[in-house]
């Protein structure tokens, strides 16, 4: 029996690309409106549970959500673990409007 193509046909429309999804994993650079430079880098999730410092609550297991550390740290991509942050993907998005919670 001969197998299907899985190539989109000829005249369909193009996908557009999820930029989003794209990055997923990827580590990148972001700047705050203070001018502080921060390394971002989205997780999927591992074991354990972190606590926001946007919002005051926990990352639960599981949950996907974003690793930050100031960009100017001199090692770079393994910046010591105390000066990571793990964030909820929406409160590190809403970081500008809104004031960290202590």
């Amino acid at each position: 029996m001969a197998r299907r193509s899985a190539k989109r046909p000829y005249a369909s429309e193009h996908v557009p690309l999820d930029v989003e999804r794209a990055l997923r994993g990827a580590t990148r650079t972001q700047t705050r409106r203070d001018g502080s430079s921060w390394t971002v880098r989205s997780v999927s999730g591992g074991e354990r549970s972190y606590r926001c410092p946007g919002c005051d609550q926990l990352v639960g297991p599981g949950t996907a959500h974003v690793v930050v550390w100031p960009a100017d740290h001199l090692l770079g991509a393994d910046a010591a673990l105390d000066d990571r942050r793990h964030w909820h993907s929406a409160c590190w998005q809403a970081r500008d409007t809104r004031a960290p919670r202590r």
